[in-house]
């Protein structure tokens, strides 16, 4: 029989400490999505969590992000993003205690453009109930989105997210790896494209999360974009609780390549009510 003492270290520390392989496999998969990373959705920069709206409940989330240092000229219709203030209004109705839609509502403030109606969103999510006893949480989004040329060159796009949510202790860990394609427009022939995003959070006490979030776009499933026409974008920030109903989310993103947008500040205030 072989003797525990004898083993390499990292087995002794999964041993000892089983959430170690979760963090062990949050930091590899982390690892593997920032080599081969290219844009975001800079309307709704979110990551989302498992849990839904309660039934019966609403929930308003007001997200406001700002574009520092963007794009600085025209791709085909789509408008340079650089100093592009994007203010993006998001209605969730829990409709049973496992299900919720919403809708949003984008508008836009661009140089020499001025205040604009940006597009609308519809989306559903449903989740997997807690007594399936899952080893992770689950649920997973649906989102139909009307963008304005200026800025999304396809009319009309479809995405799928799924959820996948673990918590160790003090840390939260959550996934969403995206699948979108566009409906209407010239991007329908590249047909499903692939777009990770992830968060890392910390508990920190009872008001205050601290967080680190990633994002990206890989390009198309079938073939994915080369290595210099990628980006990726990582936000350090946190979310600050007022009371049971009431939480603000902040973060900063940093381009970490000259592709894409290079910084960007984000804010969202999420109402439960």
């Amino acid at each position: 029989m072989s003797d525990s003492s004898t083993a390499p270290p990292v087995t002794r520390l999964f041993k000892s400490h089983p959430n170690a392989r979760w963090l062990f496999l949050m930091m590899a998969t982390w690892a593997l999505l920032a080599t081969i990373a290219h844009a975001q959705d800079q309307f709704e920069i979110q990551v989302y969590e498992y849990e839904t709206v309660p039934k019966g409940r609403w929930n308003l989330e007001t997200h406001i992000n700002y574009i520092g240092k963007g794009t600085k000229f025209f791709e085909g219709p789509v408008a340079p993003t650089n100093n592009q203030f994007h203010l993006t209004f998001e209605l969730t109705r829990g409709i049973t205690n496992l299900f919720e839609t919403a809708a949003y509502l984008l508008t836009a403030h661009r140089p020499g453009a001025g205040y604009e109606f940006a597009g609308w969103r519809f989306r559903n999510r449903v989740r997997a109930p807690k007594s399936w006893k899952l080893p992770v949480d689950l649920s997973v989004s649906a989102e139909l989105g009307y963008p304005q040329k200026q800025y999304e060159e396809n009319s009309e796009t479809l995405e799928i997210r799924p959820i996948i949510e673990k918590k160790f202790g003090r840390f939260q860990f959550d996934i969403n790896p995206i699948l979108e394609r566009a409906l209407r427009g010239p991007g329908t022939k590249e047909g499903w494209i692939l777009g990770p995003c992830m968060r890392l959070g910390y508990k920190l006490n009872k008001r205050l999360d601290l967080s680190m979030e990633y994002y990206s776009d890989l390009g198309p499933l079938t073939d994915l974009l080369p290595p210099d026409r990628q980006a990726h974008q990582f936000y350090p920030g946190g979310d600050l609780k007022f009371g049971e109903n009431t939480v603000v989310t902040f973060g900063v993103g940093f381009g970490a390549t000259q592709v894409g947008n290079r910084l960007i500040y984000k804010i969202r205030i999420g109402h439960l009510f």
